[in-house]
């Protein structure tokens, strides 16, 4: 019981929870920039470029065996 006791008193001083909500907060702002990216930005540059679409672009670095 010693061990839980003293992981309760170390996430009550905020340090656990303080990087939950950065975790969380950096997921959820990754989401939204590649959705504004993905759906705001690109599509005008694709129509700049002569009607590229860049929904099936890919960058290979290395071929499957």
């Amino acid at each position: 019981m010693g061990m839980i006791s003293e992981f309760k008193g170390f996430a009550v001083k905020g340090n656990v929870v303080d990087m939950a909500v950065g975790i969380i907060v950096g997921a959820v702002f990754g989401k939204i920039v590649s959705s504004f990216v993905g759906d705001v930005i690109m599509p005008p540059i694709g129509v700049l470029l002569g009607g590229v679409d860049f929904t099936n672009l890919a960058f290979t670095v290395k071929e499957k065996k």
